[in-house]
């Protein structure tokens, strides 16, 4: 029960299942003193009255507890028959629980009832341990008491040695923590308050200290042994490039990127790199330069972009830019035609195109290259880490791999999430582009806002007006978009204004017929799902109109907006929403009108959903934390990560006798089990 349940397999496990609070035993509230605006309460009084009310599944056991200044009402809906065998009526209990009001007075669903108290303390004040459970073990009788009585136990049988200390005295001393068995035993029983802070502080430095130490371990040893293809010259291509065809100025972050690159692929290691920039800060102008590189050194590049509008885009700008310069740059798709397809994959396994640019058809098997060296994924959330490994396998040695996100990802995340990888920030956005102007509008306000972008379409611009996409294909989403797309024709009739229309259930063909016609100006208004989240670039357009922003997340609000403000002129980002909103909803549009900067987005959308729910990092290990966490203890991250580059720095394989407790922490947790299994 306990293993399917709480995924508690050892004792071990046991002790690692901590409370999520404790009760203070020194404070018993009164019940006429607790108020709506208190989460937990801890009363004490006697049991008037105890009666099964309902039929059959509906049942439900209410019982009403009384103390010198009021009565509260006590409520299971699961366990009914074990508990009403433990109630007796005119007996005193003491009630923990979660408080609910119900016609202005007190209640509680499922308390924990005469709390656990007999202590090695003689029985005086204490803090009481409260554990998570469910709400199957509770009606087995398995609830928080019954947790800490098991606990407690397993503290008499078991001593230091059961929990050895894992931290050498060169980082427990100069941080202040408690010894590792103290701050186990304090963490579920604390004498006071003060030790269960210490007793917390020490655990979770010591599981931030060991995720950074796992990964950076990784990372030491693809740097020691991960053999790579070495670009040892800078060419032609790249030097006629940078000199005579760059169409702006590189800004600092990008020079700073490009020279991290280089450093990197002259090593003779594979290099594995993650460069993340805001929305707009050049980062294709970067993986164009190292492409030139590559081809420099007589190697070949691919790019895969997670869509066909997105690779096509790519193939746009990269062809433009390099027209004047010796180097084939093709495109491969799903709907390549099989006549131009043969003629593409004979040109990669030939070595006579230096690029190949695609989705996911570049990493298919029949798609063979003569020297593939350098790969680049661009919005690499987007991909599954099998298919990003299938480039791995184009060639005798891996290629080196740029994998790129315009989702910037807080610092803490980048550091637990992606800290085996190289890490590269592009902070600075290109001269000349100017912030975006965020506004939140209410359904109310729609002719005002459709005026203002007639406006805008008078002056010469173009407009996006985005619909959300809940799923590719659902039909719901389909409709909502055939009806505004209606709306927004009514607003803007032809002949005077021309509408392209773009989402999923289209066809490819369709899809970049309508996007090629609102690129060229031929169209003003682009209506669409959220197909164009990335990588759409179109100069021209000053307004980004979101509908139902309420339903959009933080990260792809910031993606949207950043489809506007890539010209000259000034733009505008417009989130419309119905007249109600949630209150997280309500934050998240604050947060959009007060700030472009993508790097506070991403920490704010951090602190608001969690690390467990930011695209792309719920399956990481480094995340599973039991106490610690990467948005409260940022701090903490940080001091570890400095220690463990230290103690890597000096002792890489852990040899030296004062780091062998780290060296023998991480064999026993190799293949992690505890002191034997439970029955």
């Amino acid at each position: 029960m306990l293993r399917k349940e709480l995924n508690i397999h050892s004792f071990q496990d046991f002790l690692e299942h901590f409370p999520i609070r404790h009760i203070d035993k020194t404070r018993v509230d009164q019940i006429a003193t607790l108020s709506p605006q208190q989460e937990y309460a801890y009363v004490g009084g006697k049991l008037i009255s105890a009666e099964v009310i309902g039929q059959a599944r509906g049942q439900r056991l209410v019982a009403k507890l009384q103390d010198a200044t009021g009565i509260i009402e006590l409520v299971w809906f699961q366990g009914i028959q074990w508990v009403k065998k433990i109630l007796h009526v005119g007996h005193s209990y003491l009630v923990f629980g979660r408080l609910g009001f119900f016609m202005n007075s007190p209640q509680m669903s499922h308390p924990d009832i005469e709390g656990f108290t007999v202590m090695a303390s003689g029985g005086k004040p204490h803090l009481e341990p409260i554990y998570p459970s469910t709400e199957k073990l509770k009606a087995r009788g398995i609830n928080g008491a019954m947790m800490a009585k098991f606990t407690q136990e397993i503290f008499r049988k078991i001593s230091p040695r059961d929990l050895p200390e894992n931290l050498p005295d060169y980082i427990l001393l100069p941080y202040k923590l408690m010894g590792r068995f103290e701050a186990y035993n304090q963490i579920h029983f604390p004498q006071t308050l003060a030790h269960y802070e210490q007793a917390l502080r020490r655990l979770k430095f010591e599981e931030l200290f060991f995720a950074q130490l796992r990964i950076n371990l990784i990372k030491l040893e693809r740097h020691r042994f991960s053999k790579g293809f070495r670009f040892d010259k800078v060419g032609d291509l790249f030097r006629r490039f940078y000199a005579e065809f760059l169409p702006f100025e590189l800004t600092g972050a990008q020079k700073r990127v490009l020279k991290e690159i280089r450093q990197d692929t002259a090593t003779g290691r594979q290099m594995n790199r993650l460069l993340q920039g805001d929305v707009g800060s050049g980062k294709t102008m970067v993986a164009l330069l190292c492409m030139l590189l590559a081809a420099d050194n007589g190697f070949q590049s691919t790019m895969m972009a997670p869509t066909e509008i997105l690779a096509r885009q790519h193939y746009q700008s990269l062809r433009e830019y390099v027209k004047d310069l010796p180097l084939q740059i093709e495109i491969l798709t799903g709907s390549t035609k099989q006549k131009e397809r043969r003629r593409i994959l004979e040109g990669c396994a030939d070595g006579s195109i230096h690029v190949l640019l695609g989705t996911h058809a570049v990493i298919e098997e029949k798609v063979k290259f003569a020297n593939l060296g350098f790969a680049v994924i661009d919005e690499q959330h987007k991909f599954g880490v099998a298919q990003r490994a299938k480039l791995w396998k184009k060639n005798s040695l891996p290629p080196h791999v740029l994998v790129m996100t315009a989702t910037p990802i807080p610092r803490t995340l980048a550091l637990t999430a992606y800290g085996d990888l190289d890490y590269s920030v592009m902070d600075e956005l290109p001269p000349g582009r100017k912030p975006i102007e965020t506004f939140h509008r209410h359904e109310t306000a729609r002719p005002s806002v459709m005026d203002f972008i007639r406006k805008e379409i008078h002056a010469g611009r173009q407009a996006y007006i985005i619909y959300p996409l809940i799923e590719e294909s659902s039909k719901v989403d389909y409709e909502n978009l055939e009806k505004g797309y209606e709306e927004v024709k009514a607003f803007f009739p032809e002949p005077k204004y021309w509408i392209s229309k773009v989402h999923g259930r289209q066809e490819a063909e369709m899809k970049q017929t309508n996007m090629r016609r609102f690129e060229a100006g031929d169209t003003q208004i682009l209506v669409s799902t959220t197909v164009i989240e990335v990588g759409v670039n179109v100069p021209n357009a000053t307004v980004m109109v979101i509908e139902s922003a309420e339903k959009f997340g933080l990260s792809q609000l910031h993606q949207l907006r950043g489809r506007v403000g890539r010209g000259a002129e000034k733009s505008y980002c417009i989130l419309l929403t119905g007249n109600k909103v949630s209150r997280d909803a309500k934050e998240r549009l604050s947060i959009m009108v007060a700030t472009n900067d993508g790097f506070k987005i991403a920490e704010k959308d951090l602190e608001i959903r969690g690390p467990g729910e930011i695209e792309g990092t719920r399956q990481s290990g480094a995340l599973n934390f039991k106490l610690a966490s990467i948005v409260s203890d940022k701090a903490m991250l940080e001091v570890a990560r400095t220690e463990v580059e230290k103690l890597l720095e000096q002792d890489p394989d852990l040899v030296m006798a004062e780091n062998l407790l780290i060296k023998n922490h991480l064999h026993a947790h190799k293949h992690k089990t505890g002191w034997g299994k439970i029955a």
